[in-house]
Parts: structure tokens; C-alpha cells; sequence
């Protein structure tokens, strides 16, 4: 916005040493987390992890059991709700039905006695391109339209902190995909801090500027998406933003630059500055759309790393891509993602096959081999079924 109305910018938010217990279980672990004003940041994590009971306690609906909370550096710790500079956009958008579109956003600005609350209802509209909607009821309208007056109606309010609570769960998928571009696309026009809860890893990563990734209470791994995503630091955090092939095995050569590990017999060879580890049992991962599958024994050299032979189990075709399942005897089974840039696949079920990946595209876990998974625990009914077929075989 240019006129200054929506020109403030959000406040920062630090949560310092947070603990949250309720009776027979911790939901929240030393939590000690900074998000930038002005930023968009995403809490992701399975259910359960914590992330909604951190949003929990910086919107005032729960008090930390230990711990503080700042918000532009003014402690709210034990500030009420209605006191924090904070609104809240849910999954059920909360509108109310018997008013218009226009006299929900203006709601909040009325009961604060607020000059002019209909233009500013009005201005915020038209932010998200729904002014000409205003005399509407919300039944009139699509889901998508409804979640954009909600934020509209949380806007309009000028918090300090926006907190999204998975506001796009309700949604279809191509609908949620469109919102997620004009969230972004919001939040850098109106300059306010977004504090987004999410366990969809694909909205995290195409709106946060960081993410952080939680698991029982804690913060596994933060930065920016592409970060998470290309180097991972733990098993958690390579099988929850993604999908990866890791392999264990004993660090058998070491350089300045690599590191190589023995799995199975075959040698896979990482990046030194991609390794969390470099002695000793360590796991070691590959993302699937690294792969590249060979129906012939490929070339290998420094640059490269080759496993097999194998066997695909499994192809399932997906419009953009195909998903290979192939087992490599001693190591396991192995997901590929190969983009579908051909008319016919020259790889079918049951074919014998190669895999190779440039080797700088692999990365080395920090966790303790005994507690890493080797694959993802999220294995879908099609990867049950080919292992079955495995195993009867």
C-alpha cells in the first residue's frame, strides 16, 4: 500500500525459554525462537508436535507454564488475549453469517470505536480484491472468498502479529494453491509479521520465508525453505519437508572435501560441507527427484554416485511425474521421482535398473544412527504393496 494506511509494519515476536506442560504430558520443550518483524514465518510439524499450542500461547488463549513472550519487544507473558496486538485467522473463517462481507470486516473497527471503520473496511476490500463483493452475505460466497474476508476482517485491525492457523485446510487443492500465492502476495503488500501453523509442507515452503520444523515440543531444524529442504539435519526433518532415500552405513574413506560410506557394499560419496558427521555410523540421504534411473550399469566417478542393480516394484504415474519404487537387494527400497518430459517411460515394472545421482546433491544426518529411520515412516498404500509383493516373492 502506498497511502500509509496499512504502512505500519509488524513487531517482532521472541519466545524465551518457553515450557508448556498440561497434566501427564509436555506439549512445548525449552522453546527459545525469534521471528523478525516483517517476515513470514511458518511452524511446521506433524500433529501433536506443538506447533498449535505455541500459536496457542502467543494469542493469550493459553498462559506458558515457564518461559516469556515479547512482542515488539514488550513483554505479553501475562497480558489477556484482547490485550496482545494479535489477530487470529482459523480454519473455520468465523464469519458472521447475518451481517455482509462489508459489516464483518468493519466489526472489529466499530467495536473499538474506530474512526471511519466503513472506508477502512472498504480499503482493506479492495487489498484483497473483494470490495465488489461487499454488500454480499458470506453463504454467497466461495471458500476461497470466505478465508479472504476473514483475513480481511483480521487486517483491517492492524495487529502487530497475524497468526494463520492452518487457514487453508478447508480448502480444494487448486483453490489452496491460488490462496497461497495471494497470501504471500498479501503479507508483503500490508508489511505486518505472519506467524503461519501448518503441518502441509508444500504451503510452508511456497509462502514462509523461514520455517521451523517442529517434533515433540522442540524446533528439529529452522531456515529458509530451500534450505530444509536441500540440506536436512536429521531423519525427521529429510522425511517431514519431502520425501528421501537414507541410507546407514560406517564412513570408510574421508578427504577435505567427501566423505565416502559403505552401504551394503556399495560406496555412496557426500560432500564434506553437507555432512553433519564425518566418522564412525552415520546416515546419509539423497532426495528422490535427484535419482536417475539406467536400464544399463552408468559410469561412475568422483561426481557421481551409482547404486544397483535393483528392480522396480512399482510405477505410478502422476501427470508431472512418475514414481518409481525400486529394490536394490541389501539396501532396501529406493523412491525416484522422474519427470515426465517423454511420451512413453522406457522403465517398467519389473525391469532390472541403476540409479545415479550427482554426488553434490547428497547430504549427511546429524542423528545417531540407531535412532535414524532408514526410509520415510509415511509410506503410502502403494509402498505397502510392493513390499508385500517382495516378500511373497
Amino acid at each position: 500500500m502506498t497511502d500509509g494506511t496499512f504502512a505500519e509494519s509488524g513487531a517482532d515476536l521472541e519466545l524465551v525459554g518457553i515450557h508448556k506442560r498440561f497434566p501427564g504430558f509436555t506439549a512445548i520443550e525449552e522453546l527459545d525462537l525469534t521471528i523478525p518483524a516483517g517476515s513470514f514465518f511458518a511452524l511446521l510439524g506433524p500433529s501433536g508436535c506443538g506447533k498449535t499450542t505455541t500459536l496457542r500461547l502467543v494469542a493469550g488463549l493459553e498462559s506458558p507454564t515457564s518461559g516469556q513472550i515479547l512482542i515488539g519487544g514488550k513483554e505479553v507473558t501475562n497480558q489477556k488475549s484482547f490485550q496482545r496486538p494479535v489477530n487470529t485467522v482459523f480454519q473455520s473463517y468465523a464469519l458472521f453469517p447475518h451481517m455482509t462481507v462489508l459489516e464483518n470486516v468493519a466489526f472489529g473497527l466499530r467495536r473499538r470505536k474506530m474512526a471511519a471503520p466503513l472506508d477502512k473496511a472498504h480499503e482493506v476490500l479492495r487489498l484483497v480484491e473483494l470490495d465488489h463483493l461487499a454488500n454480499r452475505r458470506p453463504q454467497q460466497l466461495s471458500g476461497g472468498q470466505q478465508q479472504r474476508v476473514a483475513l480481511a476482517r483480521a487486517i483491517v485491525n492492524r495487529p502487530a502479529l497475524l497468526l494463520l492457523d492452518e487457514p487453508l485446510g478447508a480448502l480444494d487443492l487448486k483453490l489452496r494453491r491460488q490462496m497461497q500465492l495471494e497470501l504471500k502476495s498479501i503479507q508483503e503488500d500490508v508489511g505486518l509479521t505472519f506467524l503461519h501453523v501448518t503441518h502441509d509442507q508444500e504451503e510452508a515452503m511456497t509462502m514462509a520465508d523461514t520455517i521451523a520444523v517442529m517434533n515433540k515440543g522442540r524446533i528439529e531444524q529452522m531456515g529458509a525453505p530451500q534450505e530444509l529442504y536441500e540440506l536436512p539435519k536429521t531423519a525427521f526433518v529429510a522425511n517431514f519437508l519431502g520425501q528421501s532415500n537414507l541410507f546407514t552405513g560406517p564412513v570408510v574413506n574421508t578427504t577435505s572435501s567427501a566423505i565416502s560410506v559403505d552401504i551394503a557394499g556399495q560406496k555412496v560419496t557426500v560432500p564434506r560441507a553437507r555432512a553433519q558427521r564425518a566418522t564412525g555410523n552415520i546416515t546419509v540421504g539423497i532426495r528422490p527427484e535427484k535419482l536417475t534411473l539406467h536400464t544399463a550399469k552408468p559410469k561412475r566417478d568422483a561426481a557421481t554416485s551409482v547404486m544397483g542393480p535393483g528392480r522396480v516394484v512399482d510405477v505410478s504415474f502422476s501427470g508431472v511425474s512418475t514414481q518409481y519404487l525400486v529394490h536394490v537387494p541389501g539396501v532396501g527400497q529406493l523412491i525416484v521421482f522422474a519427470q515426465n518430459i517423454a511420451l512413453e517411460s522406457h522403465v517398467r515394472d519389473g525391469d532390472e535398473v541403476w540409479l545415479s545421482w550427482a554426488t553434490s546433491h547428497g547430504f549427511g544426518l546429524e542423528d545417531d544412527p540407531a535412532e535414524a529411520p532408514r526410509f520415510s515412516p509415511d509410506l503410502d498404500t502403494r509402498t505397502i504393496a510392493a513390499q508385500r509383493r517382495l516378500e511373497d516373492a
